[in-house]
């Protein structure tokens, strides 16, 4: 019999809201609960200065990663990280990340792999802790593992970036018999995107839809800067009044997955930047559905922001999604800003 490894063997019990404190204020404190649990060695594994290069080598592909997985952690360690995991996430952020930890299993029985794979493994998701949570000195974290790498910088007090943010699944939607069948992670992503698609007049398709061949990934990749070489699609200003509702509806489904503080740093910071900015562009099939020849891609894009949806891969059933900040991913513009007023360099 095949011996599963579950979310409650691994420790990730179900959302239980942090304290009500500052973000930072809990962020910090649950970084230093999480590494003081750990032993000498799995406190090296753990941690890295802020200034490595480690910090920018990210992927949402299977492989090896630096940090801490699950897998050599105690129950106490994992009860820390997750707990961890959960200042940063509201409860609809904290379901998905660790719907998409538990979907490996599934992986494992579609491809037919043995209980023991570590290939798809819902152990290898690794925290790793970048300095040491300061009030005056930058200091981030992140866990990663396959479709999931998320990406917290601090600085004086405040979490002041909040990606890259990637959420993928594969399946898009689970088809093979079991208690999983029907299960749709990123539900919501694909959903919103076609109503907003739908909801568009034909002149107004005409310029959201700026291709009819679907990439076969998310565009910028895992990149360390995102970047695409111009804007294109359809404008939030060029749409009417139940559109835009759609259009922010599936805006908040990307930033409803942090913490509400989180999510309003950065609806305010687009807000400054201009709503109507910000452009729907579509890729692909637009019809939905599974099976050759399909493929769907969206994005949304402005001065400071990119989300990309891809469902392409596996006949249409898997998905990549990503949220990034075109100026500051990793916190990276006003930290060299901090080492140039603090540091002199």
């Amino acid at each position: 019999m095949k011996i599963i490894v579950t979310l409650l063997t691994l420790g990730l019990l179900a959302f239980t809201p942090p304290k009500k404190e500052p973000v930072s204020k809990a962020m910090a404190s649950a970084v230093r609960n999480f590494l003081n649990s750990l032993d000498t060695e799995q406190r090296k594994q753990a941690t890295y200065p802020f200034d490595s290069d480690e910090r920018f080598n990210w992927h949402f592909v299977p492989r090896e990663r630096k940090g801490l997985p699950l897998k050599q952690m105690n129950d106490k360690q994992r009860q820390a990280a997750m707990t961890l995991l959960k200042t940063a996430l509201s409860e609809q952020g904290y379901t998905k990340a660790t719907a998409i930890i538990d979907m490996e299993n599934v992986l494992r029985i579609v491809e037919n792999r043995p209980a023991n794979d570590t290939y798809r493994d819902p152990e290898n998701y690794s925290f790793t802790v970048f300095g040491e949570p300061s009030e005056k000195e930058p200091w981030g974290w992140r866990i990663e593992g396959h479709h999931l790498s998320l990406h917290f910088s601090s600085l004086t007090n405040k979490i002041i970036d909040m990606t890259p943010a990637f959420m993928g699944s594969n399946p898009g939607e689970v088809r093979i018999e079991g208690p999983k069948k029907g299960k749709q992670i990123l539900k919501q992503e694909t959903a919103l995107g076609y109503a907003l698609l739908n909801a568009l007049n034909e002149d107004q398709r005409k310029k959201a839809v700026i291709s009819e061949t679907c990439p076969n990934d998310i565009v910028t990749s895992n990149k360390r800067k995102a970047s695409l070489d111009k804007q294109e699609g359809l404008a939030y200003s060029d749409m009417t009044g139940s559109q835009q509702k759609i259009f922010m509806e599936l805006l908040n489904t990307y930033l409803g997955n942090y913490q509400i503080t989180l999510a309003n740093q950065q609806m305010d910071r687009l807000k400054e930047s201009g709503l109507d900015k910000l452009m729907f562009a579509w890729m692909g099939d637009r019809e939905p559905g599974f099976g050759p020849g399909k493929g769907q891609y969206y994005r949304i894009h402005g001065p400071t922001l990119l989300i990309e949806y891809d469902n392409s891969q596996n006949q249409a059933n898997h998905i990549h999604t990503v949220v990034r900040d075109l100026t500051k991913d990793f916190g990276e513009d006003l930290l060299t800003e901090h080492y140039k007023n603090q540091h002199g360099k």
